[in-house]
């Protein structure tokens, strides 16, 4: 090599480590959208290192941008493939975005390149485990044909089942659990150890739940009308309900409780998200806002279980009411740890005054995202199992966009894959449904903007990411003259983008603790619907962390 080549070749090695450096610093800051910039500068000029490729991966998947991250780590692992940092962020990511299987794969060749890692043989068992548990889980599940509505089951006065009935489902769900366990178990045991394991126990199951059904029957727990009493405790202090009808007076005293991190009754928690379902499911899946001249009209973004800003939000812009309506724009729960509290607040006022607050479904609202980032694991501790299935329903029924006055399209994620999608296909789409992995549902709830023309893959690895012609024709094909969506950390809470035709806001001030961000909302006044950009700050809230309630596994690599 000539003596001027590997001069060029030292400069550029030394120009791509001072910006490695300077990305470093960036990320440590947790500035992670100017580390990735430093870091794709230091790509440019050294594609073969496959340090920068993995460093850049981590900074995706700060950002959620696990799709990204995959990508990169990739390059990284196509450069050295014994660099276990390169298997180790792409784990890392498939993790977030429940793809267990492939997870395990990449923590396996870690653990093979370095198997006296204690951290890389932890992580490995804990996605062993949870790759065990899904195994399980689809082993035990009911087929979709066979499944009946919890709702349906659930009276919020009272609620139970007949001991004979509930001794039959036992012993079908016991036959079922075996099965898992030898089917899970073989792999590791041998069939004749997971066969003698199984028997165990169903044995064990069977003489717990028949001690226990024997101690509740002598309580009179079980009644003729295949019920039990869910009567409020007389030394229960809290927001109670009186009737059917959920007023201002019970929502304001529940939330005081919710500051002072005191607990709802199970039995008005089941008549506000029953009540709740019942107004969703008469709804469309496209619904039409109407505000007045001289009114106004605030739409908010990601709450994220972020209860204390909630509270803000409300002090700020006063309290929901039929003059004062809001759209809360769906990822209501997740991340944040008082996500109990802000379903039920939310879901309180749309009870108390159908016109104050709107509802819309947003990525997270989801069994998949609920089962990883936190809400399931919180619904279970604050209220119960049973819960985890009404919500699941009731998130189901949500509607997916809003429009405002017929001009200004609200909506979680983003556009589409094609051109031409009318505003008569989405309001036609069954919602019914968890999202899917493609097709219009999955993109209205999924896609993010790009400054960049035409259309490119996700960030995220689902949905795609839409510029501003696609979002310049949506518009003009159903005579609209704004999107607002929001799915995305913004510094200030909002951006503006796509020629003003696009606004993202995002209402979860310091986002999981640690982003440094502020929240945004919008307030329209009608008729022109200018939109008023708010922001604001996070407010302290209880020692409790983002994702005290997550995955074990997922917390590790929080």
């Amino acid at each position: 090599m000539p003596p001027s080549m590997a001069t060029e070749d030292s400069n550029n090695d030394s120009r791509a480590e001072e910006l490695k450096a300077l990305a470093n610093e960036a990320f440590k800051a947790r500035k992670y959208s100017q580390a990735i910039d430093l870091y794709t500068q230091a790509i440019e000029v050294n594609t073969d290192n496959a340090v920068y490729w993995a460093n850049r991966a981590f900074a995706h998947t700060k950002l959620e941008e696990y799709g990204s991250a995959i990508q990169d780590a990739t390059k990284a692992i196509e450069i050295d493939s014994r660099y276990s940092k390169g298997y180790y962020r792409r784990g890392a990511a498939y993790l977030a975005m429940g793809k267990f299987k492939e997870a395990l794969k990449d923590f396996q060749q870690v653990k093979k390149i370095c198997p006296n890692d204690p951290d890389a043989t932890k992580k490995l068992k804990e996605c062993e485990k949870a790759v065990m548990k899904l195994k399980f889980e689809d082993a035990i599940s009911v087929p979709e044909s066979e499944r009946h509505s919890v709702a349906d089951s659930i009276d919020y006065n009272t609620i139970g089942d007949r001991p004979g009935s509930s001794f039959v489902y036992l012993k079908a769900t016991s036959v079922a659990v075996a099965v898992a366990v030898v089917a899970v178990m073989a792999v590791y045991m041998g069939a004749k150890a997971a066969i003698a394991v199984a028997a165990r126990a169903v044995v064990m199951i069977l003489v717990v739940w028949v001690t226990f059904w024997h101690g509740r029957r002598d309580e009179g727990v079980f009644t003729k009308g295949q019920t039990f009493d869910l009567d409020v405790e007389p030394q229960y202090s809290g927001a109670r309900i009186e009737g059917d009808v959920v007023t201002l007076d019970f929502v304001k005293q529940m939330m005081d409780d919710f500051k002072n991190q005191k607990c709802l009754h199970k039995r008005y928690a089941f008549q506000i998200v029953l009540q709740l379902r019942e107004m969703l499911l008469a709804s469309p899946s496209l619904v039409d806002i109407n505000v007045p001249d001289g009114k106004h009209f605030t739409v908010c973004g990601d709450v994220h279980g972020q209860f204390y800003d909630l509270m803000n939000i409300f002090e700020l812009n006063g309290l929901p009411s039929e003059d004062n309506p809001y759209l809360f724009n769906g990822d209501f729960v997740d991340r944040g740890s008082f996500s109990v509290e802000v379903i039920l607040t939310l879901f309180a006022f749309k009870c108390m005054s159908p016109s104050a607050m709107y509802l819309s479904r947003g990525n997270h609202e989801s069994k998949s995202m609920n089962k990883i980032y936190g809400f399931e694991g919180e619904v279970k501790s604050k209220l119960s199992d049973k819960f985890v299935e009404l919500f699941a329903e009731v998130f189901c029924c949500l509607p997916l966009a809003h429009v405002i006055n017929k001009k200004v399209f609200v909506v979680h994620g983003g556009l589409f894959s094609v051109d031409g999608v009318k505003l008569s296909e989405i309001g036609a789409i069954d919602r019914f449904c968890e999202p899917p992995e493609e097709g219009l549902m999955c993109e209205l709830l999924w896609s993010d903007p790009q400054p960049q023309l035409g259309r490119g893959p996700s960030k995220r690895g689902v949905g795609l990411s839409f510029g501003p012609d696609v979002t310049k024709r949506f518009l003009q094909d159903n005579n609209l003259d704004l999107v607002v969506r929001s799915h995305e950390v913004k510094d200030e809470g909002y951006e503006i983008e796509h020629d003003g035709k696009l606004i993202t806001v995002f209402s979860a001030p310091n986002y999981c603790d640690q982003m440094g961000n502020k929240g945004a909302f919008i307030r329209f006044e009608a008729p022109d619907l200018k939109p008023n950009i708010v922001s604001f700050s996070a407010v302290p809230h209880p020692d409790v962390k983002p994702m005290a309630y997550a995955n074990n596994f997922l917390r590790m690599f929080s």
